[in-house]
């Protein structure tokens, strides 16, 4: 099973490139993040005609998340569970093939001295919280998307400009390995330890993309039975070299069969 995660950055914007990538890469499941569009307005037709099953979770012109499968979805999820209050669109779950995987956008966080920072750190408590119900239940899981974490100085071209950024502050990292060390695997640092430069967004300002100037934010999170199934994990840079691309690029995780 290949699993991609990208932040497309308005789906509706990118959509010629999107489906340009989901041709030519063909994964089996996708989490897609900011799509930017309200629920009925996801252009869900265009991906079912690729054959994928299409379960879009969306608010108007801000954040919204998507699964797309090309294998039946079961006992869907619209909403991390924590804080019932919560109306922003960011998390979606459901079991593919006997894998349950979600598809998340982790608040930004920024700017810090705001209300934006303490509700990222929250998010991220709840996040622990329903990673070890899951983990209760002892099945393969796999949590993707767009973290909003640079979990390492590596993983910044410049961690000291970073340093009070919510990306890379001393809580958020914490907090991030808080979620790894319930006993979860990051599938990208398991299969490449030693990488450098390494990245999955650039921005759009300062010349950063031909520059190279990267950070690495969009992870897979493995529970154990998925991490025993893990045999690739790559970052896909192609697609952020395009016209009107989005500032992200996807990730992409295999699993063998069970």
């Amino acid at each position: 099973m290949r699993i991609a995660t990208w932040n497309v950055n308005s789906v509706k914007a990118r959509l010629p490139n999107v489906l340009a990538w989901l041709d030519k890469a063909g994964p089996d499941v996708v989490c897609l993040q900011e799509i930017k569009c309200e629920t009925g307005n996801f252009p869900a037709k265009d991906f079912e005609a690729m054959g994928y099953e299409v379960h879009a979770v969306g608010q108007k012109s801000y954040n919204g998340v998507a699964l797309l499968s090309k294998l039946p979805v079961t006992d869907l999820l619209t909403r991390l569970p924590g804080e019932p209050e919560d109306e922003q669109a960011r998390y979606v779950e459901g079991t593919v093939a006997g894998v349950r995987i979600a598809s998340l956008y982790l608040p930004n966080g920024n700017p810090v001295g705001s209300e934006k920072y303490p509700y990222k750190l929250r998010w991220m408590d709840r996040l622990k919280d329903h990673a070890q119900s899951l983990l209760k239940q002892e099945i393969p899981f796999v949590l993707g998307g767009d973290y909003n974490v640079i979990p390492e100085g590596r993983d910044c071209y410049d961690p000291a400009a970073w340093s009070e950024d919510a990306l890379f502050r001393r809580e958020t990292r914490a907090k991030f390995r808080e979620i790894v060390n319930l006993g979860l695997t990051e599938a990208f640092r398991a299969l490449h330890p030693t990488a450098e430069h390494a990245y999955s967004f650039w921005d759009y300002q300062a010349g950063a993309w031909p520059r190279d100037l990267g950070i690495r934010i969009d992870h897979f999170l493995l529970s154990p039975q998925a991490a025993d199934r893990l045999v690739a994990c790559d970052i896909d840079r192609e697609p952020r070299g395009q016209e009107k691309a989005s500032d992200h690029t996807p990730v992409v995780v295999e699993l063998t069969d069970a």
